[in-house]
């Protein structure tokens, strides 16, 4: 099968990550994939697809969302013209090109796949008032013009339908993670930062990411000497916060590790994997930490809190994270055979539910069924 890819390829953040495992399975499995993105020369360092690419212009790009040059229209459909893919499939990178996709894939002729990211706050949550609610209110009704739409969980398909896209047309198709390269095993990262216990936070120092509760609960607790937090990833809020959380708090902060190796290095030493967002999707970060076979701490939010539930990991309500991690850290500090246990769990929930295997063998039968529902469609029409 012939995939036309539109996504993301930097800067670093969940969309990349999910465009750059898919991609790679996809012609693992034996598809033709060809890469259309934003292009950007320092993209970061990794395990990208060697397939064909197609770089898009822009004037802007950030982990956030991104703002297409005018020329970016036409390169788009003059190089879906001369791919001729059997099925387009766009990561939807928060562009104002997501909007005129439909019409460019219609004249084409082209079947439209969509995978919608944005992240929510959970059951029984109202999405914040901000970025994310504008970006459901202002998807939804352009969503509809795709084939299908791609969402991680089925909380998100029922938001998704109380804001007009057809449930038919949208299909829960989970992140998934490689459980070989995920997987427990050998570190020596608690004796380079001299640790008895280690507690990672991995992803973005942004406001949703809520990291400073983490931080907070974290100096209130007066962990011990030999428990240390590794902070890894970057963003706006990291200078602010790294001033008030040092070293003397047994707070590390790595920024940014551009190397797949050493981040899953450092996920293998770990015995406690934290993430306190306010809203969030299906965390890829979380997934793997669950494959390397750590105990986990989440927020109900997005689809992270149905992943860990069951006694898959320990799900936290928003509204108290600071007080609850207060509780929790100092427990899991001196529980190792807790971890350990809710280690186990993690993996066997991922390798139950959540394998990218399990994610492309789904993918695939949806590109199937979409095809054959135009082949139906033409074979009337005609």
């Amino acid at each position: 099968m012939r995939i036309a890819w539109i996504g993301k390829k930097s800067p670093f953040c969940g969309n990349v990550t999910y465009s750059r495992e898919i991609t790679n399975a996809l012609l693992d499995r034996g598809h033709q994939v060809s890469f259309l993105h934003f292009a950007q020369e320092d993209s970061e360092p990794g395990n990208w697809p060697n397939c064909q690419e197609v770089p898009l212009p822009f004037i802007y790009k950030s982990q956030v969302y991104t703002i297409p040059t005018f020329k970016a229209t036409k390169v788009l459909t003059q190089s879906l013209r001369r791919i001729k893919p059997d099925i387009v499939h766009a990561s939807l990178t928060l562009s104002p090109l997501d909007f005129v996709l439909p019409e460019i894939c219609e004249q084409l002729n082209l079947p439209l796949i969509a995978t919608f990211h944005t992240p929510f706050a959970g059951k029984g949550a109202k999405l914040l008032s901000g970025t994310q609610l504008l970006a459901y209110q202002l998807y939804a009704p352009f969503l509809g013009h795709y084939d299908h739409v791609i969402v991680f969980s089925q909380i998100q398909r029922e938001l998704m339908a109380r804001l007009g896209v057809r449930e038919n047309n949208i299909a829960v198709i989970p992140n998934g993670v490689d459980t070989v390269k995920y997987s427990p095993g050998p570190s020596n990262v608690k004796a380079e930062f001299n640790a008895d216990r280690l507690f990672v936070y991995q992803g973005r120092i942004a406001p949703e990411k809520n990291v400073e509760a983490l931080l907070r609960a974290w100096k209130q607790a007066k962990m011990e000497p030999g428990s240390k937090l590794l902070i890894v990833g970057d963003g706006p809020l990291k200078p602010s916060l790294e001033t008030f959380y040092g070293s003397e708090y047994g707070v590390i902060w790595l920024g940014f590790v551009a190397d797949e190796n050493r981040r899953i290095e450092i996920l293998r030493g770990a015995d406690v994997f934290i993430l306190p967002s306010i809203v969030e999707g299906l965390s890829l970060s979380l997934l793997e930490a669950m494959a390397c076979e750590i105990a986990c701490l989440a927020t109900d939010v997005g689809a992270d809190g149905e992943v860990l539930r069951q006694g898959a990991g320990v799900v936290i309500n928003t509204k108290t994270v600071r007080a609850q991690l207060r509780t929790l850290l100092p427990l899991f500090q001196d529980h190792p055979e807790l971890t350990t246990l809710l280690g186990k769990k993690a993996r066997k929930r991922v390798l139950e539910q959540y394998t990218l295997s399990n994610n492309i063998t789904r993918l695939e039968e949806l590109y199937t069924k979409v095809l054959e529902k135009r082949q139906v469609q033409f074979s009337r029409g005609a």
